[in-house]
């Protein structure tokens, strides 16, 4: 490997804790090399991979989808700005909804904490008689469920 950097130096630039290194290593969504003494080496271009996992799991993809996204890279050669543009395209559906519904979660917020009374006549987490719960679990009306007129 040209110009290996330690777990430690994969670290301090990729902004994650060297047990996350060892972690997605052990998941198989990084690789490293083994000096004599077992220490592990790393190419450069690991910080890349861990930039898209760390962003990957922010956008709200699990670790087993990253790593169904990582193995789509080629492994004969550094992944280019058109192999990640090429994975991360379909997210935008992904980023759509969860920005709605952390749109709605402010909103609700906002609502019940604004009011001041938290009234549960008036919440938007709670209803009298429990009638939401039909819908399925969760805080509905935060989930884009409508109130019943």
């Amino acid at each position: 490997m040209a110009d290996p950097l330690t777990i430690g130096q994969v670290a301090a630039r990729a902004g994650v804790a060297t047990s996350a290194l060892r972690f997605y290593e052990e998941r198989g969504l990084i690789r490293s090399e083994r000096t004599g003494a077992s220490h592990r080496r790393y190419p450069r271009s690991v910080i890349r991979r861990v930039a898209f996992i760390v962003f990957a799991q922010k956008v709200g993809l699990t670790l087993d989808e990253v790593g169904e996204e990582l193995a789509k890279l080629p492994e004969n050669r550094v992944p280019t700005r058109a192999d990640w543009a090429k994975l991360s395209s379909s997210w935008t559906g992904r980023i759509d909804a969860r920005i709605a519904e952390l749109e709605r979660l402010r909103e609700g917020l906002t609502e019940c904490i604004g009011c001041g009374c938290l009234s549960l006549g008036r919440c938007a987490l709670a209803n009298p008689g429990d009638w939401a719960a039909r819908r399925g679990p969760g805080p509905r009306y935060l989930l884009g469920d409508r109130k019943a007129s």
